[in-house]
Order: C-alpha cells, then structure tokens, then sequence
C-alpha cells in the first residue's frame, strides 16, 4: 500500500526517486526596516532561476537541494538583491532581511516580480501596489484600495459614489472581500464614497477573477485578499493624513523588539462637526469611525502567533425623525508553525459580524428595523514544499452562519412574530500543487470539496411558483439539507520565450450565500439569505485564455486574457418584487441560468519619469430565467458592453509627481418603463423588457499633485491636491419619470447627478 502512495504522489507531482542526497533549506525573509514578513520572494539558485521558490503569505520559504556548495540569490523588486554560498551537508535554517534599494523614502511593496506575468501560472491576478494607490486621484482625495481595483479590466464600478464592484459580470455579492482572512460583508463607508479599507493599515491587497486556486471559496466570480501591516518590530513609527473631511493616524512598534510588535490605525471624517455649526443641521448625524489593530509574538524558530482585528461604524441621522448605523467587526487569531524544514502551517480562528440598525419616528410611534450576520470560522492551512518543482497546499475550514433578516420592531409590531436567526454550517477540504515540470512549462491545479448544512432553529418553506407545497421546521441541534460540490481547479503557463507566454485554465466555483437587494447597487440594507429548500448553490464554471508580453527588459507589460462563464442557479426577482416586506423573501425569488463572456487588455509602464496602464474590457453579462422576459434571454443589470481606464503618473521632479485618469464605460442596464395608463386619476407606468434600456455613458476626467516635503531620518511629509470631474461632467446617478405638469399625456425623464467638481487637499506626514 505504501508503495502505492509513493506512486501516486510521484506521478502527480512529476518527482523523481534518487539516491543522492539532498537537504533543505528554509526561513523567512523580512524588510530590514521594519521586520515585517515579504510575501512572493523569489529564492533560487544564483546560476539558475528556474530552480527555486517564493516565500508564502507569511514570508516563509522552503528549498530542496543537492547536497555541495550552493549559491543562493533573493531578489524581490523594490530591494537589492543578496546571495549566500553555503556548503549544504545538512538541512539549515538560513533567515534573510532584505534592505530597501532607497533607505529613506517609502519602498514599492509588491508580491510580484516584473516578469511574473511570465513565469507565473495564475491567471486573472492583480497585486495592489499600496504606494501607488496614494497618488492616483480619487473622490475627496482619500487613497482607497477598492476605487484603485476598480480601474483595472475586468472589475467594475458598481457606480459613483458606491464601494461595491462587479467583476467578469458578477453581481456584488460574488466577490469575497477578506481582512486577514475574515470575511468583510459590507466593504463601503458613507454609503459608498470611502471603503472601509484605511490604506494606512495594509500590507498588500490582491485581487484574483475566477482563476483562484482551490484554498479560495465561497464566491463566484473573485477574491479580494487584504492584509493588515504587522507592525515595526525595530523602532516606532507614526504616520497619518488630515484631509477636508477626515483624518487617519497609525502608530506601530516593537513590543520587544525584534520579537513583538503592534499596529494600531484609526480614522475619522468630520462632517458632523460641520453640521454642528449650523442652527438648521446641529441635530443631524453624518459621519463614520473604523480602528485597524495587530499584535504578533514570537514564540521561538518555529512558532508566532498573530492577533488582528477590525471595527468599523456609519452613523446617518435626521435629528429625532431617522436614523441609521451599521458596521463590521473582524477579529483574526493565527498561529503559524513550522512543523518540518518543508512543512508549515497556519491556523486560524476568525469572527466577523455585519450589522444595521434603522430607528424611524412617526408622530408617536416609534419603530426599528434590523438584520446582522455572524460568522464563526476555523480554518486550517498547509504548505508542504516537496521540492523545488512542487509546493503542494492543502486544508479545510468550517464556517458557523447566523444570519437574521430584516426584522421590524415597534409600538404597533407584534414582537413574538419576528423572524428568527438561520444558523447554517459551511465547510471545505482543499488541495492544491503548483508544479514547475519544466522551464518552459508552470502549472497550478487542484480541487475543492464544498459543503454547506442547513441548521435547526427557524421555519423554511418551499415554493413552486408562487404557491407553498411544503414547509419545515427545524428544532434547535437538528440538521436539515445538505448540498456538496466538488471544485476542480486547473492553470497552465507555457513559457514561450522570455518575453512572452500563454496561458489557459479552468475553474468551478460555488457560491452559499446570496445578497438580496432591491437597489441597483450596494447598500447597508441590502440582506443576506443562505441556501435553503428553495433556493441552491450557485455555480460558475469559468474557461479563460491569456497571452502576456513584456517589452524593454520588462518595463513595459501587455496582457490579454479572453473567458467565458457558464452560470447555473443564479437568483432574480419577480417582477413588481418586494423583498423588505414580504412575509417570507423566498416567494418573491426566481431562478435560472446565466453565462459572462469578455476580453481583457492591459498595457502598462512600469519605470522611468512616466508610469501607469490603460486597461479595455468588452462584455457581455446575460440571464435566462422563467418568469422574466418571456423566457428570453436579457442582460444582467451589471452588464457594460465598454469598460476603459487610462492612468497616468508621472514624476516631474524629485519632490513634485502629478497624475491623471480618465475612465469612461457604458451605462447600466436598467428597467424603464414602455408605456403609461391611468387609473382613477393616477397614473401607472407599464414595464415590458427587463433590463432593456441603458443609462447614459459615463466618463470623467480626475487630476492631482504631489508635494513632497524635505526628508530627513526623523520625519517626512506631502501634500496632495487633487479634482474629481475635472470637465464638469454631470453622469447619471438616477433617472426618474414623471407626467409633463404641462401636458399629462406627455412624459418627462428627470436626471439627477451626484458631483460635478469635486475638490480636496491632504496633508500626510510620517516620522
């Protein structure tokens, strides 16, 4: 039976059984400055790149060699390259601490080398890169890892002024948003204007779309994974920004240093304090707060423990009459050890919780309305680095849902009929190899097993069509129905020459839970539902091909990647749906197929006084469901046919950079009406297609300047002035219809606008 294993893993894994020794070499690999962990080090042979490997999301790595001198090289961009020689006669625990090419000013932190679109198998991929986001000009002048995303094919707005984006024609709630691994359910401040994401406070964010290797899951169509700085574990440091609408401060440093360390990171607007001066507005609230906090420890070598966490609050009031809040909190304790000289592990335990709150006043009757999920995780992950041509990953984890819906509370609102909490449980096994059987060849494949459990504690009924045919009740500790789904997940990268490769792969993704929403983009209210007896998994199996080129040793970068998606249970509502008062939601939902196709083209500069990319998307985002359209397929509400993006950053001189972006896509999709009738005076708009007319094109052009000031070892500092919609441009945020007060039998479309010129300055400063 051994021998059996010892097969398989050497057929999967291409290994070849030899007698001569070998040994390994593992560790991490740290910024000098700061001792926090770098994420995507490339460790190889000095006198051949192709054999070596990357150091993990927590800066470690694993390298097995032939036994004899050996030459090793670190290179990682931003930072100088170092080489060790060392006699390998036993395995060795060899630590690295990389220094800054430019000691003083703010290093690139990328995951990524700059022919990674080469040489990597993974598709789809974006690495933030965190120094760039402060200079591309955004709405109020705050940097924001989400308006940056949004800028890059394939991921788009969900509108102006809204956080939410939809990536390869998924709706919002396909896309799973992670703070240090925990799930973050409303990624929006101010009802979209900020993100809840206070850059000041993150290491690095990636975004993956579709192609995400199988440690990933629970979304359709991508994986924004953010992670929270460390904090300096050599000296302290604060940094911070004071803006026209709000302010942010970071202080980290060593708790014992070189062993511990902590980061803390709070920020605020201020527009309440505005209000106050106004004898109309003093008893109005408009304002929101969030507080980044880590802490780690080193137990020895092998063992640290990470503790990081996240809240988050809105807070929008009309003085007695209205009132709403709603918030995050995440909360993250890791352990990682490394069990051998190849094998590391992470375990984590992880709690995030959404919320909203609406306090409503009428006369004498006061009543709220509320919903909040609860989520509890375990997860557990491996790595394993076999040998220098294969890095296996494997794991499971195992979520506990609570999820209440919206619930109304009142004066005149029985309270022993309100809706009660779904619990559900959700799990998955992974394993996953990326494989290097040649240098021409990179591969990355594996398969995720996805279950998700119904739990006792609430009523679920089922529908056919709009009558009830059954109903359960589940006691409290009972399981209910089941759903398991196998994930395939396949990469392939051929090395073409050394400026240019392909790449193809494959992906089934599943999805558990389902934001319901009656809006045409995010919004605090907007509910999450599980699957129940009505409503499945929904499903996408994505195919995409891609071709990169890089140009002048790599400093200019094309990419062009096409996909298409296949989408199974996807969920709609009935036409004339009201899902905040129906009695139960599932009776206003319908469901069918859907499928997403497009082409992506990046082109990007990446050195000299000139930086930035142009990013192009063409797509196509449809539905096929019973009960809407005849039957017929129709486009999908975040359908866009065009989608283009230019940035541009250039560096005039050594203390002053000015940038610009222009960004133009085509309207929404929406339902409007076809016609009109009266009805006892009152007239009535008649819809016909749905989603078969479109907004306006939306364009704008944003410009601003940075200033920095003189830098010594002690303190540094910027200012940064920028203007949205530089032209004026008055885009569509809604479009409503009424009768000409002139002429009833006419009817008038009435357009409303968010912004037309957005001004701001920010002072940042850092010692």
């Amino acid at each position: 039976m051994k021998q059996i294993i010892l097969f398989v893993i050497c057929f999967l894994t291409g290994v070849n059984i030899s007698a001569q020794s070998q040994y390994t070499i593992s560790g991490t690999i740290k910024d000098s400055r700061n001792g926090e962990a770098l994420i995507g080090v490339a460790v190889t042979l000095a006198d051949k790149s192709t054999v070596g490997t990357r150091t993990n999301d927590y800066g470690f790595y694993s390298i097995t060699l032939e036994q004899g001198p050996q030459r090793l090289r670190a290179k990682y961009i931003g930072f100088k390259e170092e080489f060790k020689e060392i006699t390998l006669d036993g395995d060795k625990t060899i630590n690295w601490e990389l220094e800054s090419k430019q000691s003083l000013k703010e290093v690139n932190i990328k995951a990524k080398r700059k022919d990674d679109n080469i040489s990597k198998a993974q598709m789809g991929t974006e690495t933030i890169n965190i120094k760039e986001i402060a200079k591309v000009p955004v709405l109020f002048g705050e940097k924001d890892v989400l308006k940056t995303i949004q800028l890059l094919p394939g991921v788009k707005s969900a509108g102006e002024g809204n956080a939410g984006f939809n990536v390869r024609g998924g709706s919002t709630d396909q896309n799973l948003i992670l703070l240090d691994e925990a799930p973050v359910y409303n990624a929006s401040h101010l009802l979209g204007f900020f993100s809840t994401f206070n850059s000041d406070a993150i290491k690095d964010a990636t975004i993956i779309k579709g192609n995400s290797p199988a440690n990933y899951g629970g979304r359709l169509s991508s994986v924004l994974d953010v992670r929270m700085k460390e904090g300096n574990n050599k000296k302290f440091a604060v940094n911070g920004g004071i803006g026209l609408i709000s302010s942010r401060l970071t202080v980290e440093g060593p708790i014992q240093k070189e062993k511990s360390s902590f980061m803390l990171s709070g920020r605020r607007t201020y527009v309440d304090v505005f209000l106050q001066m106004s004898e109309e507005f003093k008893k109005n609230s408009l304002y929101f707060y969030d507080f980044n906090a880590k802490a780690n420890y080193k137990i020895n070598e092998k063992n640290r423990i990470y503790l990081s966490g996240y809240f988050g609050r809105d807070v929008l009031g009309f003085g007695d009459i209205f009132g709403i809040d709603w918030g995050n909190a995440t909360g993250t304790l890791r352990w990682n050890s490394l069990i051998s000289k190849k094998l590391f592990s992470n375990t984590s335990l992880i709690y995030s919780d959404y919320d909203y709150n609406i306090k409503i006043t009428s006369g004498s009757t006061k009543f709220n309305i509320n919903s909040n999920i609860t989520d509890l995780n375990f997860k557990e992950d491996f790595t394993y680095f076999l040998n220098p041509k294969n890095t296996i990953k494997f794991g499971l984890n195992a979520i506990h849902h609570n999820l209440t819906p919206t619930r109304f509370q009142g004066d005149s609102i029985d309270n022993t009929a309100l809706k009660k909490g779904r619990k559900s449980l959700e799990g998955g096994l992974y394993l996953t190899n990326t494989m290097t059987p040649s240098a021409k060849w990179s591969l990355d494949y594996g398969l995720r097993l996805s279950t998700f459990t119904i739990l006792g504690g609430d009523k679920y009924n089922r529908f056919e069509g709009d009558k009830r045919v059954d109903s359960f009740d589940l006691i409290s500790q009972r399981f209910g129905k089941t759903y398991l789904s196998p994930e395939p997940r396949f990469t392939a990268n051929y090395i073409i020459n050394d400026s240019s490769s392909v790449k193809i792969g494959y992906a089934r993704n599943t999805q558990h839970l389902h934001l319901l929403s009656n809006s045409t983009s995010t919004s605090p209210t907007d509910q999450w539902i599980g699957n129940s007896y009505n409503i499945r998994p929904e499903i996408s199996d994505q195919i995409s091909i891609g071709y990169s080129r890089n140009f002048d040793d790599n400093n200019y970068e094309l990419n062009v990647e096409g996909y298409y998606k296949n989408l199974q249970n996807q969920v709609d509502y009935k036409n004339g749906a009201d899902i905040n008062t129906a009695v139960d939601v599932e009776s206003e939902l319908l469901y069918g197929d859907g499928r997403a196709y497009g082409l992506e083209l990046t082109f990007k500069k990446k050195t000299g006084k000139l930086t930035g990319w142009i990013g192009y998307t063409l797509s196509r985002t449809e539905r096929n469901i019973d009960g809407i359209n005849i039957g017929d397929w129709y486009v999908a509400r975040q359908d866009r046919t065009h989608d283009l993006s230019i940035v541009g950053i250039y560096q005039l001189t050594e203390r002053w950079s000015v940038s610009a972006l222009f960004v133009y896509n085509t309207g929404n999709a929406v339902t409007f009406p076809s016609g009109k009738y009266n009805i006892g005076g009152q007239t009535q708009f008649y819809y016909t297609e749905r989603n078969g007319y479109r907004m306006p094109a939306y364009h704008r052009v944003d410009v601003s300047a940075t200033w920095e000031g003189k830098t010594n070892k002690k303190f540094q500092s910027s200012w940064n002035i920028g203007l949205y919609n530089i032209y004026g441009r008055e885009n569509a945020y809604l479009i409503q219809f009424r009768d000409n007060p002139s002429n009833a039998n006419e009817t008038q479309a009435l357009q409303y606008a968010l912004f037309k010129f957005v001004p701001s300055i920010t002072y940042n400063f850092k010692f």
